[in-house]
């Protein structure tokens, strides 16, 4: 018995020692393996982001003015005389004095600082063809204040580009500036220059002693509702002001609460943030609030006379809500 135990003992030791002897070995090629395809996979990270940071610094470098400072410095200055002159603005009334360069990692910063002054709309004409220049640029530091005479503001700003370094074997796009001052982004800037918040206090007249003729009012005449669109809801001096713009005359027309407009009297503006009519995905921050008969209507900023929609009580501004209640 005691033979047949020392027998199973040495048996087990004999078990345990072999696979020591053939798995160890096993384990260890296992472990390198593992440790050797996480580097391979390291390498290939990092072999796919190289090519793809070469193929995003090529397309920076052909949208770069120049491969040498002094033909960056002096193809961005052209470029700066051509869009003031394209903004309608007077090429002597504007500085451009050389700033930089500035060493940073890779590449040189140069620019220009840019102090001018012109007519509101112009300067905006202006900055709007230049952030819309497809070269690789910056607009920064940008102030604007009143200038010499009414109607006109001083303007000054960095425009900045860079210099890659060393410049990188690439053929350089023949950029043309896709923007055109006749285009929608650019009459989304128009109530800057509607606003001219730099125009010297001017004492509103007295209304007239007798309302507008109705073929006068937007929306009761011809060329009808479609072409008279509501561009702004503002307050002035804490007074709500209704901006309604004739798209044919491109004139624009100033009511009140109290005023005609659209076959209905004006009794608010609601500033209250709702789902845009047809698109409740979108907010519409602001209407005119309407009376017909005894119906409200509202017509979103940004619509036409044309658009007016119906209010359902449960829509009503809590104003109309409360004075409606007995």
């Amino acid at each position: 018995m005691a033979g047949a135990v020392g027998g199973m003992a040495s048996l087990f030791v004999l078990i345990i020692g072999v696979r020591a002897l053939f798995l160890k070995p096993l384990h260890e090629i296992d472990l390198r393996t593992a440790a050797v395809r996480a580097k391979i996979a390291k390498i290939q990270d990092e072999r796919r982001a190289y090519f793809t940071a070469e193929d995003r610094l090529k397309a920076i470098a052909r949208r770069t003015f120049a491969e040498t400072l002094d033909q960056a410095s002096a193809v961005s200055g052209e470029l700066l005389t051509r869009e003031i002159i394209a903004a309608g603005l007077e090429e002597s009334d504007f500085s451009r004095l050389p700033s930089g360069p500035r060493k940073l990692r890779g590449a040189s910063e140069i620019g220009w600082n840019i102090q001018g002054e012109g007519p509101l709309t112009n300067v905006i004409n202006l900055l709007f063809l230049l952030d819309a220049a497809p070269w690789l640029h910056r607009t920064e530091n940008l102030t604007v204040g009143a200038g010499d005479s009414p109607g006109r503001v001083r303007v000054h700003f960095r425009y900045l580009t860079l210099v890659l370094e060393p410049p990188m074997q690439t053929t350089h796009t023949n950029l043309a500036n896709p923007a055109s001052l006749d285009s929608q982004e650019r009459r989304l800037l128009d109530n800057i220059a509607l606003r001219d918040l730099m125009r010297p206090y001017i004492k509103r007249p007295p209304p007239p002693p007798t309302p507008a003729s109705p073929t006068s009012s937007p929306g009761n005449g011809p060329p009808g509702p479609a072409n008279y669109r509501v561009v702004s809801l503002s307050e002035w001096e804490g007074q709500p002001e209704i901006h309604v713009r004739d798209l044919a005359a491109q004139k624009t027309a100033r009511f009140k609460p109290g005023d005609k407009l659209a076959g209905g009297t004006v009794v608010m503006i609601d500033y209250r943030p709702m789902p845009e009519p047809g698109n409740p995905m979108l907010q519409s921050l602001s209407r005119i609030i309407l009376k017909i008969d005894r119906d409200y209507w509202a017509i979103e900023r940004g619509k036409t006379l044309a658009d007016k929609r119906k209010l359902t009580q449960a829509e009503w501004p809590p104003e109309l809500a409360s004075a409606a209640k007995p």
